[in-house]
């Protein structure tokens, strides 16, 4: 079938490609820095646990069949390497059959990962790797030109991505549509990064057109993506431009990531290596037709799966980041529905005193991404995903948001736990694990100008309220 591949797309196919093996690449190596506090066989939400009560049609994982700490280690260090080898071109060295079994193996690695991680693998942005990786299995290889169906697939996904966060912003929070949720989103955004704090310091009306250059790229732009060239281009140019704007304001993970890779799948790859001055390409004739009956099979499925997010952007009720089936395919997607005009952050402290007095002295945990000490500037980690940090922004908004894992994590620091302790900055009792901990919620905001110049301090916090008493291990009761 002639129309079947696109040649003039081999280069946005190898960008695509090789990104998200990328993604995939830190994806795994976060999965296996962090998985032993989490979701480890003393994890504070344990996998057998998990797979004890949860059946394999609705998880399906091979964690399902047998669970060891060594063998997750060795799945996700297995997956980081995969990645890796793919990201440096393995994929594009060996037969096309070779390379979709390589990405479909991706696929299957992160797949079993994610559907035992629980809440802390609950983001949309693990949907959407899985939803992008499996597209990727039938974009083929360095052997054929990329198939035009799947190239559509991706623009597909892409759209979902991009209006449906458009549709559940102008459903939701009013200040989306009076323009005004940039007043407080930078400040109250889950982690902001270092250039957060000058973003929210922009002047006001500068936010107000940010708000509606948002709605322009979110609602407006992407039905672009399905217009002719050079339209295509010019609309996945300005998805890139936008995703690298929220790229600099905040800490993400790779959901930005994932949203650039996706929109180079509409981009004209003839011109883009003109533009860099890169040789022609040879067309490479005819796809096998097993692919090409592949790429059908898959393009039908998609198809028939689209049901389900169609229905829910239509809907009154849309419904964000969800998965309407086991496997992670065809999900709908959106973010920041609603906006938080204060922010409340959990700060943890322990004691070493046995009797607590009014004059005992608590010393605080430092995270690494969360905010905490007010001097301290936000760092950079996106697209590394720090997962406890991240839930421990919705501890701030409700306790109910951290009612599963919350106990267990202080409980774990009162046991000076290893694994738990490698997710923190800084553990004020290196020598011997606190005898109390406790847990106090600060009000947080950034500091103004002045205040900057004067205290070196880029937050103001103010005491709130108590979030968790002083506790001990039971053992340690009199």
């Amino acid at each position: 079938m002639e129309w079947f591949t696109a040649s003039g797309y081999w280069l946005s196919r190898l960008v695509l490609q090789r990104a998200l093996a990328a993604l995939y690449l830190v994806a795994f190596v976060s999965a296996a820095l962090q998985f032993r506090a989490l979701i480890g066989e003393r994890g504070m939400l344990p996998v057998p646990r998990f797979t004890a009560l949860a059946p394999l049609r609705r998880a399906p994982s091979v964690f399902q069949f047998h669970y060891s700490d060594r063998f997750f280690a060795a799945w996700t260090w297995g997956g980081a390497l995969l990645s890796a080898a793919v990201l440096a071109g393995a994929a594009d060295a060996v037969p096309l059959w070779a390379a979709m079994a390589m990405w479909a193996a991706l696929w299957v690695l992160y797949l079993s990962v994610v559907n035992v991680g629980q809440t802390w693998y609950s983001f949309g942005w693990e949907s959407l790797l899985l939803e992008a990786g499996f597209l990727a299995v039938f974009l083929g290889n360095a052997r054929t030109d990329p198939p035009v169906l799947v190239l559509w697939l991706m623009r597909w996904l892409l759209f979902r991505v991009e209006f449906g966060a458009g549709l559940i912003k102008m459903r939701g929070d009013s200040c989306w549509r009076d323009l005004t949720c940039l007043y407080y989103h930078h400040e109250t955004q889950p982690m902001p990064g270092p250039l957060s704090w000058f973003f929210h310091r922009l002047p006001r009306p500068l936010h107000r057109v940010e708000t509606a250059a948002n709605h322009v790229a979110q609602l407006v732009v992407p039905f672009g993506l399905f217009a002719p060239q050079p339209f295509a281009s010019v609309a996945a140019g300005l998805i890139i431009v936008t995703q690298l704007w929220l790229v600099a304001s905040g800490n993400f993970a790779w959901l930005n990531w994932v949203t650039i890779v996706l929109a180079f799948s509409a981009v004209d790859g003839t011109a883009m290596a003109r533009l860099f001055s890169l040789p022609p390409h040879t067309p490479l004739g005819a796809a096998p037709l097993w692919f090409e009956v592949l790429v059908l099979a898959a393009t039908a499925l998609v198809v028939t799966l689209s049901w389900w997010p169609v229905r829910n952007l239509l809907s009154s009720h849309q419904r964000m980041n969800m998965s309407f089936n086991a496997f992670h395919l065809v999900n709908t997607y959106g973010a920041f529905g609603s906006i938080n005009r204060r922010r409340y952050e959990v700060v943890v402290e322990g004691t070493d005193e046995d009797v607590l007095t009014h004059g005992t002295v608590w010393k605080e945990y430092g995270f690494k991404g969360k905010p905490g000490d007010p001097r301290r500037l936000p760092r950079q980690f996106a697209p590394y995903h720090l997962r406890l940090d991240w839930l421990m922004w919705f501890a701030g908004i409700s306790p109910g948001y951290a009612r599963e894992w919350f106990g267990p994590f202080m409980e774990r620091l009162l046991t000076g736990d290893r694994a738990t302790l490698r997710l923190l900055r800084h553990n004020p009792f290196p020598a011997a694990p606190p005898t109390h901990v406790r847990a106090r919620l600060y009000l947080y905001r950034f500091t103004t100008w002045r205040e900057l110049r004067e205290t070196g301090a880029w937050w103001h916090r103010t005491l709130a309220g108590e979030y968790l008493p002083p506790t001990r291990l039971a053992a340690r009761e009199s």
